[in-house]
């Protein structure tokens, strides 16, 4: 064998794409509907984090790419959380705690009215939503949140600390863990 063929073979390797690279870039959160949410709490009560969307938005995109695809924020979300994506301007009818809401239309755009319940009448995208494990609203937290930021709040509301002391407080004392 030659050399000239040896380095063009590791050559190959190394921009080849690996497997468990190829494994670690896909994982994510395992987003799911608030329909299969709320089936999932009834066997299996766990809170529930909402990230309110929409197609057009940008920060939104950002906040998928930057923070909801950090191999440590994924792991804490799918091992704490039921997780759903939830279209601000969903066009589909959406049961939610016995209740049906609906699509509102607007001008050119409208907004759905799940989403606005649960943002209190503020729309913003994209809006971090948390439930209790029975499904009743904790808190909205609007706005683009980096990873580092993502993970003081996941496990404020995810370790039930919100119950117990302010986030001021929390944040203060707070380690990060998952996002170095």
């Amino acid at each position: 064998m030659s050399l000239r063929f040896l380095l063009f073979s590791l050559a190959l390797l190394m921009l080849a794409p690996s497997p468990l690279l190829a494994q670690a870039h896909n994982e994510g959160i395992d987003w799911m509907s608030i329909e299969e949410a709320q089936k999932a709490a009834r066997k299996e009560p766990r809170p529930v984090v909402i990230d309110v969307y929409t197609d057009w938005c940008g920060w939104c995109k950002k906040m998928d790419a930057a923070t909801f695809q950090h191999p440590g924020i994924a792991r804490y979300v799918n091992e704490n959380f039921y997780a759903v994506k939830l279209d601000g301007e969903e066009r589909d009818s959406i049961t939610f705690r016995g209740q049906s809401y609906g699509y509102v239309p607007r001008g050119r755009r409208g907004y759905h009215e799940l989403p606005a319940q649960l943002l209190k009448g503020k729309l913003s995208y994209p809006t971090v939503v948390f439930l209790d494990a029975q499904l009743k609203l904790i808190q909205p937290i609007p706005g683009y949140q980096g990873p580092k930021n993502f993970e003081t709040i996941i496990t404020y509301m995810g370790e039930g600390h919100y119950k117990t002391q302010p986030f001021k407080q929390y944040r203060t004392n707070y380690d990060h863990r998952l996002v170095p």
